[in-house]
């Protein structure tokens, strides 16, 4: 979502980080998009079921009670395709491979990560 040419997108965010949180929607909402929010991977679901269908899930890997793996592999198993960003601040090297094991309409976004990353994944993961 370029910030001159706002895309509307429905997205969910998900993060237990309630500053980064705030920051990433404020970032999608400026770009245009329609965002709904969540504290945790079983939020996100409610949401997803309640609230949907939305165009894009951005999930962190580490949240209360579901990762964001676990969150994509739910939304994987109940058909849905919807493209996931998966957001982290961890170091491991394999979370790039478990990404792509999600398949094409995967990305991992690292945080600390500016309004610019933020764009060009979700810009990605929409064309």
């Amino acid at each position: 979502m370029q910030r001159n040419n706002p895309m509307h997108a429905r997205v969910l965010v998900a993060d237990d980080d309630l500053d980064l949180l705030q920051i990433v929607v404020a970032s999608l909402v400026q770009s245009g998009a329609d965002v709904v929010s969540a504290t945790t991977g079983a939020d996100l679901l409610e949401h997803l079921a309640d609230d949907g269908p939305f165009d894009l899930i951005i999930t962190d890997v580490v949240m209360p009670w579901m990762t964001g793996f676990q969150v994509a592999h739910s939304v994987r198993e109940a058909g849905l395709d919807v493209p996931v960003i998966i957001m982290t601040g961890r170091d491991d090297p394999n979370l790039a491979d478990r990404v792509r094991a999600l398949g094409g309409r995967a990305a991992l976004l690292r945080k600390p990560f500016d309004a610019e990353a933020l764009d060009a994944a979700v810009t990605a993961l929409l064309a």
